[in-house]
């Protein structure tokens, strides 16, 4: 009978060892991914939203995904996903596929899935407050009329975490908001927002790698917008002096999103 306590021995051990392999490659995640950067371009699925002014997150999502030889094709969370390496650091780059007003639910699915501190988290999305080409950085802040922040905030439970907002320029006199910012852009501002997006995967690239307060430090500042003006372009260097204009700018923005919003019931907007 000694033969048969062995066997028993040695199966309760493989299936011991089965389990532990099971729960360490298999098995939910909880805790593991607390040094993974989670990057969130914010936009609409579908080609007839591709080009729009409201998908510049998608836009920069695809120029990061690009250089870094990151696939962003995996469908989970009611998002796409792809994982990969920026700066030496693990990132996880997601395009919420659940309709701008309601990529809270995405996002809220990834960040506790993952257990990834919301300090490790950046979204980016269109602003119309900021000139075409502009980008900046936040570390928190309300909505500011965005139905994709708003969604966030909400699902989140707070309005603390990291930003990049790219400038699509202001909505034309007699246009309504949601028509514009579900309109493509021009011939005249593609240089523009090529400009802003490739700011904006650069300013991703400084949080990964340098932290928040840098990446702000470097893009807050001084900004030159190439812009076009009477069929002649030259160069507009935002908020110049020390600082000064720059502090001038953060409250006239602040007041703009304070005033501004964004109502209406179709999910895109």
């Amino acid at each position: 009978m000694d033969w048969l306590k062995w066997l028993i021995s040695a199966a309760v051990i493989a299936i011991a060892a089965w389990a532990a392999l099971k729960g360490m490659f298999f098995g939910k995640r909880s805790g593991e991914e607390k040094d993974m950067y989670v990057i969130i371009g914010l936009g609409n699925p579908g080609r007839e939203y591709a080009a729009t002014k409201h998908n510049v997150g998608f836009m920069v999502i695809d120029k990061l995904a690009e250089k870094y030889n990151i696939d962003v094709s995996k469908f989970k969370h009611k998002a796409l996903t792809g994982d990969g390496i920026i700066n030496g650091k693990k990132v996880m780059l997601v395009k919420p596929q659940t309709y701008m007003n309601l990529s809270g639910e995405s996002v809220r699915e990834i960040m506790s899935f993952y257990k990834v501190p919301e300090e490790n988290m950046i979204v980016i999305y269109d602003d119309t407050s900021l000139e075409i080409g502009m980008i900046r950085l936040r570390e928190k802040g309300s909505a500011g009329g965005h139905n994709g922040i708003k969604s966030i905030i909400s699902h989140m439970g707070t309005d603390v975490f990291n930003r990049v907002k790219v400038g699509i320029g202001e909505k034309p006199a007699g246009w309504d908001l949601a028509d514009y910012v579900l309109a493509k852009f021009s011939k005249d501002d593609e240089p523009g927002i090529e400009a802003g997006t490739d700011k904006a995967a650069q300013a991703v690239e400084i949080f990964i790698s340098l932290g928040v307060k840098e990446a702000m430090n470097r893009f807050n500042a001084k900004q030159k917008i190439k812009k076009k003006d009477s069929n002649k372009d030259t160069d507009k260097d935002n908020n110049k002096d020390n600082g000064k204009d720059s502090d001038r700018e953060n409250i006239r923005e602040n007041n703009r999103e304070n005033n501004k919003d964004i109502s209406g019931g179709d999910a895109a907007e």
